[in-house]
C-alpha cells in the first residue's frame, strides 16, 4: 500500500518528513483551499522530496493550459482532479505525460457505474468524502462502499483519515486498494503536518507486512529506487504501446493456453530438477541443479522469447529484432521467429561472433539475419545499443529483448516470463524433500534474467539465502571485470536506472568476462534492488575460477555446463553449508557453445 501525504506548501515542514516512507506529495493549487500553495510558491519546495517520490498536483475545474504550465513549472508527476473534469480533459492530460488521479465524492447513491468512461484515461481513482464544496472535508465516508467498486483501476483511499484508523486501514482487503491519502488528520494546522504523528501511524500500518510483495514492480516499473524508463522521444510510442499491452495480453485465458501448451509441448517443461549426488559429497550437503540447459536450444532462454513472440503476435508484429550475448537468446529468438514464420534480426557483438561461432551458425540456420555489432568492445552492450537503433527506425517491429534490462516494461516482461523456474522448484522440491523452501538458490547475474526466474517465488520468503554470482572476469580490482554491483554505482543504461560501471565522470566502462552473456556493464533494476535492500548475496568468481567448477561438474556429474553456469557452480568452493542444507543451483545452459574455450583451458 503506497502513502500520499496532501496538503503540503511549507520547505521547513516537508524536509521534516522526506526521512518518512512518502510515496506520493501532494501539493494543492485551488486558490479556495486553506491549503493552496499561493501564486508565489517556490517551484524548488517539491523538489525537497526525493525522485522517488511523486509530485502530485491538485486541481479543481483549472484551464487546461494553466494546469499544464504548473506542470512543467513545479515538474510535477501526477494530477489529481478534484472537480467535474471530464473524460475528455483527463485524456488531454495523461496525453501530455501526467499520470492522472481523478476525485470522486462517495456517498450512499454513488453510482460506480459513471466511472466506466474514466477507465481508459485516468491511472488512479480517489474516492473522499461527499461534501457541499469541492476538495476534503475532514469525515470519513462509508468504507463499506467500496465493496460495490468492481472496476480495474487502482484508487487511492482519502476523506479524513487519521491515527486512530490504523487498526481498520489493516483490516481492508480490497485488491485495488492501492494508497491512503493522508491530509488534515495529520496537521498542527493547516498545510502543516505533524511528522511525529504520520511516523507513529506509519509504523502502526507495518506497511512492509501490508505489502504481499515489496521486491514487486510499481506502476511506473520501479523496484524501489532503481528502474523505470528513461528513453528517447523516438522511442516513446513504442515503449507505450508495449506497457499498455503486455499486462492484458498475459492475463487473457488465450495466452496463458498457448504459452502452456509450447513450454510443455515445445521448450520441454518442465526441465528436471537432478540431485548432484558427487557433487553433494565433495561440498558436504544437499546440492540439486535446476536443468534450464535440457530445455529446447539449451538454455533458459526459450522460456523467455517463446512469451515474447506469443505478444508479438497478439500485437500483430512480424518483423523481430533481438540482441545477443553468449548466443543463446538469439537461438532462442530464431528458433520461435522460424516456428511462427516471422522476421527476424539478431544483433551480436562483432567479439561474440567469433568467440561464439557455432550459436552464430544455428541462428543463420534457423533462418535468422545476424548483424555484428562493430562498436565499442564488440559485445552485449554495444549488441543491445544496435537493436534500440533498429527499433528507433522501425516502430512497427517488435524488440524480443533477453534479459531482464532495459525500459520499464522489459524488466517485469521478462522476469514474469522466467518465473516459471522457480514455480517449478517449489513444486519439484516439495515432491522431494517435502519442503519447497530450500536453504539456497544460487544463479549467475549478468543482465539477469535466469536469476530473476530462479529467485521470483523465493522473494518473500526470508529462510531462503539469495546468492547472485557475477562475473570478475581476471579479478575484481584489475579493471578486467564485470562485477557490477561489487564496483558500480547508480546510474543509467539502456532506459533504465540501475547499479552501472562506470567511471569518475560517468562514462560507462566496458566490462570483461570469458563468458559471453555475463561481459555486460549493468545488471536488471530487480538485482540492483536486491543488493541495496540486501535481500540477496553479490558473490563474484573469475574466468579461472569459472573454468574450473566447470571441469568439476563435468568430471563428477557427466554434465558439461555453459560458462555462465559454471560462475554459479564456482561458489561452492568460497561458501560454507551445512550438511542438511538444501542448495539450489540454476544450470541455466549448456556449455556445448563454449567448448573451443574449455579445449584450450584443459588440452
Amino acid at each position: 500500500m503506497k502513502i500520499k501525504v496532501c496538503g503540503l506548501k511549507h520547505s521547513k515542514n516537508i524536509k521534516e518528513l522526506t526521512q518518512l516512507p512518502i510515496d506520493y506529495a501532494g501539493f494543492i493549487f485551488y486558490p479556495k483551499s486553506p491549503r493552496y500553495v499561493g501564486e508565489e510558491f517556490d517551484a524548488a519546495i517539491p523538489a525537497l522530496f526525493s525522485k522517488s517520490t511523486r509530485k502530485v498536483g491538485v486541481f479543481v475545474n483549472e484551464e487546461l493550459d494553466v494546469l499544464l504550465a504548473k506542470g512543467k513549472k513545479y515538474k510535477l508527476d501526477a494530477m489529481q482532479l478534484h472537480g467535474g473534469e471530464s473524460a475528455e480533459y483527463c485524456r488531454k492530460v495523461k496525453e501530455a505525460g501526467f499520470e492522472v488521479i481523478k476525485a470522486f465524492q462517495m456517498n450512499d447513491s454513488f453510482q460506480f457505474e459513471s466511472l466506466e468512461k474514466y477507465g481508459n484515461v485516468c491511472d488512479f481513482f480517489l474516492f473522499d468524502t461527499k461534501t457541499e464544496n469541492y476538495g476534503g472535508s475532514g469525515r470519513k465516508f462509508n468504507w463499506e462502499l467500496l465493496e460495490n467498486y468492481k472496476g480495474s483501476i487502482p484508487f487511492f483511499l482519502s476523506g479524513g483519515i487519521g491515527a486512530q484508523d490504523a487498526e481498520q486501514i489493516k483490516q481492508l482487503s480490497h485488491d485495488k486498494l492501492y494508497a491512503l491519502d493522508l491530509n488534515s488528520g495529520f496537521e498542527l494546522q493547516p498545510a502543516k503536518k505533524n511528522a511525529d504523528q504520520l511516523e507513529i501511524f506509519l509504523n502502526k500500518l507495518e506497511l512492509n507486512t501490508m505489502n504481499k510483495d515489496k521486491y514487486a514492480v510499481d506502476e511506473r516499473g520501479y523496484y524501489g529506487e532503481f528502474g523505470g524508463a528513461y528513453i528517447p522521444e523516438l522511442l516513446r510510442k513504442n515503449v507505450d504501446e508495449l506497457q499498455e499491452n503486455y499486462l492484458k495480453i498475459l492475463a487473457s485465458e488465450q495466452f496463458k493456453k498457448d504459452y502452456a501448451r509450447l513450454l510443455d509441448n515445445y521448450v520441454g517443461r518442465p526441465t528436471p530438477l537432478t540431485k548432484a549426488g558427487n557433487l553433494s559429497k565433495r561440498y558436504g550437503t544437499n546440492i540439486y541443479l535446476k536443468r534450464e540447459d535440457l530445455t529446447h536450444t539449451g538454455a533458459h532462454k526459450i522460456n523467455n522469447t517463446i512469451g515474447q513472440i506469443l505478444l508479438a503476435k497478439y500485437m500483430g508484429k512480424k518483423r523481430i529484432i533481438a540482441e545477443t550475448g553468449a548466443g543463446q537468446h538469439g537461438v532462442a529468438t530464431a528458433t520461435v521467429c522460424a516456428l511462427f514464420g516471422l522476421e527476424c534480426i539478431v544483433y551480436m557483438g562483432a567479439l561474440d561472433v567469433e568467440r561464439q561461432a557455432p550459436n552464430v551458425a544455428r541462428m543463420k540456420m534457423l533462418g535468422a539475419k545476424v548483424v555484428p555489432a562493430i562498436s565499442g568492445n564488440q559485445t552485449l552492450k554495444d549488441a543491445t545499443n544496435e537493436a534500440i537503433r533498429d527499433w528507433i527506425a522501425n516502430p512497427e517491429s517488435f524488440y524480443l529483448i533477453g534479459s531482464v534490462v532495459g525500459p520499464h516494461p522489459y524488466p517485469d516482461l521478462v522476469t514474469r516470463l522466467q518465473s516459471i523456474i522457480s514455480k517449478e522448484i517449489r513444486e519439484q522440491l516439495e515432491k522431494e524433500t517435502g519442503n519447497p523452501n530450500p536453504n539456497y538458490v544460487i544463479a549467475c547475474v549478468g543482465g539477469g534474467s535466469n536469476a530473476a526466474g530462479a529467485f521470483y517465488h523465493y522473494l518473500n520468503e526470508k529462510d531462503v539465502n539469495l546468492v547472485a554470482v557475477e562475473a570478475s572476469g581476471l579479478g575484481v580490482e584489475s579493471g578486467e571485470t564485470a562485477a557490477t554491483i561489487t564496483i558500480g554505482d547508480i546510474g543509467f543504461i539502456h532506459g533504465s536506472k540501475t547499479m552501472l560501471m562506470q567511471d569518475d565522470d560517468g562514462q560507462i566502462t566496458e566490462p570483461y568476462s570469458i563468458s559471453a552473456g555475463l561481459d555486460y556493464p549493468g545488471v536488471g533494476p530487480l538485482h540492483a534492488h536486491l543488493a541495496v535492500s540486501g535481500r540477496a548475496q553479490f558473490l563474484s568468481a573469475t574466468d579461472e575460477e569459472a573454468l574450473n567448477a566447470a571441469k568439476v561438474l563435468a568430471e563428477s556429474e557427466g554434465i558439461i555446463p555453459a560458462l555462465e553456469s559454471s560462475h554459479a557452480l564456482a561458489v561452492l568452493e568460497k561458501m560454507q553449508f551445512k550438511k542438511d542444507d538444501v542448495v539450489v543451483i540454476n544450470l541455466s545452459g549448456r556449455g556445448d557453445k563454449d567448448m573451443e574455450t574449455y579445449m584450450k583451458k584443459f588440452n
